[in-house]
């Protein structure tokens, strides 16, 4: 068993383990691979075809065993290696540790957006986007989306909220949801009623490719994601009572009876269900 930390926790020798690792992946190819694979998963509820990974109540799991797959990736690399999370309720602000020249490197620069510092700077040499992602190769970043309509990190109130619902999700096990603690964590909003949140707001404060299906791209992804998979800890721990939703697939005639993943369903690609993912205690824990 294995612990991830919280990212200001890690020292420069971790640090320079991770990048190194990550960049080694990339250099290998496989990088690209986990990239291609979000995106392929990266299915709207407008479409008619199964979504296990967004806008729906696998949004965890899905990313749970997805998170699992690279950090097993990573550790084949490196085996001291693992994914830390960004608690972006703390660290929130451009001149976190977690944006310093010998991590993940800062915002992009003002015109082109592209980022010039740190390993993942497209000037360093390491790292170059693309596969159809964006006609440039650079990473880009554009924190808090400043101009007409800026963008906020969840507060400490915002996560705490979202804690305290005592329902995992709620039909129709989509993006429009308006109870739950999966779409409160995910955070798609309703129009009129409550703006996008938590999950998706990191996304969109970040910028660049992490703003689309294509996020992976930023590897601050991995540490988002490493926090995410942290909360639904936290919020089993809260409610224990409390069971994953849909227990199995919806009845007819519900319009995403076809498109949503119960308690025992497996999972694309991996094959694997809900149920063997609700508990990690003995591969990983949570410093």
């Amino acid at each position: 068993m294995y612990t991830r930390k919280n990212q200001r926790d890690l020292t420069r020798t971790e640090k320079r383990r991770l990048v190194d690792a990550i960049l080694k992946l990339k250099r290998s190819g496989r990088y690209d691979d986990f990239v291609v694979m979000h995106r392929e998963y990266y299915v709207m509820d407008t479409e008619r075809r199964p979504r296990p990974a967004h806008m729906t109540s696998s949004f965890f799991p899905w990313h749970r065993q997805y998170l699992l797959e690279f950090e097993k990736a990573l550790r084949g690399v490196d085996a001291g290696v693992s994914v830390p999370y960004w608690d972006w309720t703390q660290d929130n602000k451009p001149t976190s540790s977690l944006w310093a020249e010998d991590f993940l490197g800062g915002n992009g620069r003002t015109g082109d957006r592209q980022v010039t510092t740190g390993a993942f700077a497209y000037g360093a040499g390491n790292w170059s986007v693309g596969r159809g992602v964006t006609d440039e190769h650079y990473l880009t970043r554009n924190f808090g989306r400043p101009g007409r309509d800026p963008v906020s990190l969840p507060t400490e109130g915002d996560l705490a909220r979202a804690l305290k619902d005592p329902v995992y999700d709620t039909e129709p096990w989509n993006s429009v949801c308006s109870e739950g603690f999966r779409n409160r964590v995910e955070g798609w909003g309703i129009q009129g009623v409550r703006g996008v949140g938590l999950h998706n707001r990191v996304h969109q404060w970040v910028g660049g490719p992490m703003a689309g299906a294509a996020s992976p791209e930023d590897p601050v992804f991995w540490l988002h994601h490493s926090f995410i998979d942290l909360l639904w800890d936290r919020w089993r721990t809260a409610h224990p009572d409390s069971a994953y939703r849909p227990g199995r697939k919806p009845a007819s005639p519900s319009r995403d009876r076809d498109y949503v993943f119960g308690l025992d369903e497996a999972m694309p690609p991996w094959g694997v269900t809900p149920r063997k993912l609700l508990d990690h205690s003995r591969t990983y824990r949570y410093a």
